[in-house]
C-alpha cells in the first residue's frame, strides 16, 4: 500500500483559480486596489487531518481594533473625547466666577446707595427737626425746642442759625423758669459768698443789661464753685458774652482784645457771619500797621481794601483806616519823589487828596505835576541854567504812629451813618 505524501495546502490567496493559470501577472493600481484595513475580516480554512478543512478564526485588523469601545489613542493611552470634558468643566468654572465677581459688584453698589439715602433722610430730618424747632419757639415751647435744636447740632453742627438759635432758646429757658430778679450786690474785693442760684440769676440780667464784661465775671465765679452746675446754660451764656463784647472792643478801637474775645467765644460754638467779619477785618488792620515805615506799597494794599469795607475802623492810635491810607499814599509818593519818580509820586499824591483835602500836600503835589511835565517823563534838566541848585523835595510830615490824630470831618463817620 504505497503511501500518500502530504501534499501542502497552498493559501486561498495563493491558489490559482481555474480558467486563469495561464494569465500573466498584471500591475494594479495602488489607488484602486481595496487597502486590508477596508477588506473583511476573512476566515481562514486550515486543513485537517483526513483531508477536510476547518474554520479559523480571522483576526480583528488594526483599524477594527482602533473601533472597539474603550479603545486607548496611541498618544498616553487617553481616553477619546476627553478635552471635552475638560472644557466643560472650565467652562463651569469660569461662570461661578463671574456670578461670584457680580454678586459681590452688587453688595458693594447696595451698600453705597444704602449710605447715601441714610444721609439724604438725615438731612431732611435735620431740617424737619429745625423747623419744628422754631416752631416751638415761637409756641413758647422752649424746652422742646432746645431738645430738638440739640439734635439738629448733634448731627450737624453746621447748620446755618442753629447755635445761635439755641443760644436764645437757652437765655429764654433759663429767664423763664427764674423770673425773680435779685438786686444787684455791690462789688467787694471779699470773696463771693452768694448762692449758686443767685450767681446765676446775676449773670442772667448782666446778659440783658448787655455788661459783658460783668456778665464773664459772674459765670466764670459760678464754674469755680460748682462745675457742675447747669454746664450746658453755662456755657451757652459764656459764648453769648465772649461774643458781644469781642465784637463791640473791634468797634472801640481794641483790635488786639476784641480777636482775643471771639477766639474764646469759638471755643464754646461756631462763630456767626458777623462776628468772623470784625475778626478779619481786626487781624488785617493788624497785619497792615506791621508794615508801617517798612513796605509802603504792602500798606497801602491792605488799607485799600479796608477802605473798601470799614473805612472808620481804627486801633488804639485811633488812626482810622482812611488815615492810614492817606497817610501811606503820602509816604510813598516822598519816596518816589526822592528816587526821582515824579510822575508815580504825583499819582500817589492826588490818590491822597481825593481821600481828604491837605493843604500841607497840595504844593507837594503840584510841585509833582511840573516835574512829571506831560507823557509821563521828567522835567527835562538840560534847559536849566547852569549852576541853578536842583530843588529839593522835603518828605510830606505827617503825625507819629504813636500820636492822636485831631479829629477831623474824616476821622469820624457822618452823623447818620451806621458802623459797617
Amino acid at each position: 500500500m504505497d503511501t500518500q505524501e502530504p501534499q501542502e495546502v497552498q493559501p486561498a490567496s495563493a491558489q490559482s483559480q481555474p480558467g486563469d493559470h495561464q494569465a500573466e501577472t498584471q500591475p494594479v493600481d495602488a489607488s484602486t486596489a481595496p487597502s486590508q484595513e477596508s477588506l473583511p475580516a476573512q476566515a481562514s480554512e486550515t486543513p485537517a487531518p483526513g483531508g477536510e478543512t476547518s474554520p479559523v478564526e480571522a483576526q480583528p485588523s488594526g483599524a477594527d481594533l482602533d473601533a472597539l469601545p474603550g479603545a486607548a489613542s496611541e498618544e498616553g493611552d487617553v481616553p477619546a473625547g476627553t478635552p471635552w470634558r475638560m472644557l466643560a468643566v472650565i467652562g463651569v468654572l469660569t461662570l461661578i466666577i463671574i456670578a461670584s465677581m457680580s454678586a459681590i459688584g452688587g453688595c458693594f453698589a447696595g451698600r453705597s446707595i444704602v449710605a447715601g439715602g441714610k444721609a439724604t433722610q438725615i438731612a431732611q430730618e435735620v431740617k424737619k427737626q429745625f423747623d419744628l424747632g422754631v416752631n416751638d419757639m415761637q409756641a413758647t415751647k422752649y424746652d422742646l425746642a432746645r431738645q430738638r435744636l440739640e439734635w439738629v447740632i448733634e448731627h450737624n453742627p453746621n447748620y446755618p442759625g442753629a447755635t445761635d438759635l439755641l443760644a436764645k432758646i437757652l437765655l429764654l429757658l433759663n429767664t423763664t423758669a427764674t423770673p425773680t430778679v435779685a438786686p444787684t450786690p455791690t462789688v467787694t474785693a471779699t470773696p463771693d459768698m452768694r448762692s449758686i442760684e443767685e450767681l446765676f440769676t446775676q449773670a442772667q440780667q448782666l446778659l440783658f443789661a448787655g455788661e459783658w464784661a460783668n456778665a464773664i465775671d459772674t459765670l466764670l465765679q459760678l464754674r469755680k464753685d460748682a462745675p457742675d452746675y447747669r454746664a450746658v446754660d453755662v456755657d451757652g451764656m459764656l459764648y453769648i458774652a465772649l461774643r458781644n463784647q469781642g465784637v463791640n472792643k473791634i468797634k472801640t478801637a481794641d483790635l488786639e482784645g476784641g480777636t482775643y474775645d471771639l477766639a474764646l467765644a469759638e471755643k464754646f460754638g461756631p462763630l456767626d457771619v458777623e462776628a468772623r467779619s470784625f475778626r478779619e477785618w481786626a487781624e488785617l488792620y493788624i497785619t497792615g500797621a506791621s508794615f508801617w515805615e517798612i513796605d509802603w506799597p504792602k500798606v497801602i494794599q491792605i488799607f485799600r481794601e479796608l477802605w473798601q469795607i470799614v473805612p472808620y475802623l481804627s486801633d488804639s492810635s485811633g488812626w482810622t483806616v482812611t488815615d492810614r491810607l492817606r497817610i501811606g499814599l503820602t509816604r510813598y509818593g516822598d519816596q518816589l519823589a526822592l528816587a526821582g519818580e515824579w510822575c508815580q509820586a504825583q499819582e500817589q499824591y492826588q490818590a491822597a487828596l481825593e481821600l481828604s483835602p491837605d493843604p500841607g500836600l497840595e504844593p507837594t503835589a503840584a510841585f509833582a505835576v511840573d516835574q512829571c511835565g506831560g507823557g509821563g517823563r521828567g522835567r527835562d534838566r538840560s534847559t536849566e541854567i547852569p549852576g541853578t541848585p536842583p530843588i529839593e523835595v522835603t518828605p510830606t510830615a505827617g503825625p507819629p504812629p504813636e500820636s492822636t490824630p485831631v479829629p477831623t470831618a474824616t476821622t469820624q463817620p457822618p452823623p447818620g451813618t451806621p458802623y459797617p
